[in-house]
């Protein structure tokens, strides 16, 4: 059967799957066959027009949209929905037309300049241990702050920020779009329900490249099972769903 964007990534539901302390967590991304997640510092040039499309659906359909600064510096994000049919979407599917943008940041550095930060009509949450503040632009920013994660070199504490997100912003779903450090980090912590991914035929190469996770090896290997598998020209299109994994490997499956 063939199906649109539209129809692949309709009434999801995930903030009905959230638990009560924290937002469903879902990663968003994109890898070569060989599993690199960037050409040149950016994923520009690995994904289709198709992915882009399934990319700005999925972006549709969560209270809130994540990424660290890497990948906010090296992606040059601006408003989060930019479409009007498909802000019009979000409001169909019961969600306000621009979701939360949230910033992961430790130390605020490089974000000045952002174009998110120019855009009056998008809310942004940054979250980091930094006491500083961004300059004011025209974007409404907000700031959960807290500590950094304990023994995570600096890290924002990810449970606390999320926690925040759900008790003082209202929360129930997350969309994270990386960067892989961000997504380890994540996944360490148990915090990551599903993972969609698009994987283009293409191969990359490069020992130093980027996967979709970043950083020292997990503890355990988190396991995943298939929701469902999507292909157009030789692309395929993943809806993965993390089996009840604690960030050590030891929780039971989810039901």
């Amino acid at each position: 059967a063939t199906l649109t964007a539209d129809e692949a990534m309709a009434g999801l539901g995930l903030g009905d799957l959230a638990p009560p302390e924290r937002p469903y967590v879902v990663l968003n991304m994109v890898a070569t066959l060989d599993g690199k997640a960037a050409l040149g510092g950016r994923t520009a040039g690995i994904g289709s027009p198709a992915d882009r499309e399934l990319f700005h659906h999925l972006r549709t359909q969560a209270d809130a949209v994540m990424a660290g600064a890497g990948t906010l510096r090296a992606e040059r994000y601006g408003r989060i929905v930019r479409e009007p049919a498909l802000r019009e979407k979000r409001e169909r599917e019961g969600l306000g037309p621009d979701p939360l943008a949230c910033v992961v940041s430790a130390s605020l550095d490089g974000l000045a300049e952002l174009p998110l930060l120019a855009v009056p009509e998008q809310r942004v949450a940054v979250l980091t241990a930094a006491s500083g503040e961004l300059p004011s632009r025209d974007a409404r920013v907000e700031y959960a702050r807290g500590g950094p994660a304990e023994g995570g070199g600096g890290w924002v504490d990810l449970r606390a920020a999320l926690g925040r997100l759900r008790a003082e912003w209202g929360v129930r779903s997350v969309l994270c779009e990386g960067g892989p450090t961000l997504n380890a980090e994540l996944l360490r912590a148990g915090l990551v329900d599903e993972l969609f991914l698009s994987v283009a035929p293409k191969l990359a190469g490069g020992a130093d490249a980027l996967t979709i996770v970043a950083g020292a090896a997990l503890p355990e290997p988190a396991e995943l099972e298939l929701v469902w598998l999507l292909e157009r020209r030789g692309e395929l299109f993943l809806r993965w769903r993390v089996r009840g994994w604690d960030g050590g490997g030891t929780a039971e499956p989810r039901r």
